[in-house]
């Protein structure tokens, strides 16, 4: 499709879930999608089957994504991560159809996963039984999230603040968003943690599927499921995901990265003795 990109923008810490990523989304996702796929690391070098590789460079989260979108002459961006695994098929030509929709419309914001945050409203549009929805911004939460969804690329980039941090990206661009004119539409095309569909759609299994398997840099125990999988085939690789997780190891070994805005938020309410004995422990040294 003309003017249109995949983008799985990853970091370098996350090196470790890159070959995982790349096994379950070609086994899944829908090859007769003729779009360019990109793959964006910080500095490492990589090769991944189908995805040209570009680089970020070092920096906060946004100035980083915004020096990939300066990379990337497509008008619409389909946004991934690298911790997103597929987990289900996607069903054939069914995106195409809606991001024609899209180019045709100029629609800026298309969620294209099922998340019960949102509240929707039909617009009597649908894709095979999939129905487009618009959501609700005052009812819904994380209007602003980096989850799959499809961008126009310059509407994307007026959402990436210098120098925020991806917790405060999704935080900040929410209460931006919400005071935005332009409408956020939703489509159940992929599950996002085997979430069920929020609409009523007109036919049922239409939904793909993907997991989030990396919470604070650990992997989770939802990947397991992944990693058999990947054992017979990737043996070495299988026994090193698995350490991980039973050990609660971060992906390159380093410590924890901490959500600055929430560690700010704890500060203050322990300076008024708003915090738990519990959460006081974390600030004891």
């Amino acid at each position: 499709m003309k003017n249109v990109a995949l983008l799985v923008f990853a970091c370098d810490r996350y090196e470790l879930l890159f070959k995982g990523f790349e096994y379950f989304f070609n086994k899944n996702w829908d090859s007769t999608l003729l779009v360019k796929k990109y793959f964006a690391t910080e500095s490492k070098s990589i090769e991944l089957d189908g995805f040209t590789h570009i680089k970020s460079g070092t920096g906060e989260w946004t100035n980083r994504l915004k020096h990939i979108l300066d990379q990337i002459e497509e008008e619409y961006i389909i946004f991934f991560q690298e911790d997103m695994w597929m987990s289900k098929k996607v069903k054939k030509g069914l995106l195409e159809k809606v991001i024609e929709y899209i180019q045709k419309n100029d629609l800026k914001l298309v969620k294209l996963h099922s998340s019960d945050v949102y509240q929707t409203e039909e617009t009597g549009v649908d894709f095979d039984g999939l129905l487009l929805t618009k959501v609700n911004k005052k009812k819904s939460d994380y209007l602003m999230s980096h989850q799959v969804s499809v961008w126009h690329k310059n509407f994307f980039y007026a959402q990436l603040q210098n120098n925020e941090h991806p917790w405060r990206n999704e935080r900040k661009g929410n209460k931006r968003l919400k005071k935005d004119t332009e409408t956020i539409y939703q489509v159940d095309f992929l599950s996002e943690n085997g979430k069920a569909p929020i609409n009523n759609n007109l036919k049922e299994n239409l939904q793909g599927e993907y997991h989030t398997i990396s919470v604070n840099a650990c992997i989770h125990h939802n990947a397991k499921p992944f990693v058999k999988e990947l054992e017979p085939d990737f043996p070495e690789y299988a026994k090193k995901l698995f350490y991980h997780i039973e050990n609660e190891i971060t992906h390159d070994g380093k410590a924890v990265p901490r959500n600055e805005d929430f560690v700010k938020k704890l500060k203050n309410r322990l300076r008024f003795g708003k915090v738990s004995h519990t959460k006081r422990s974390f600030f004891k040294e």
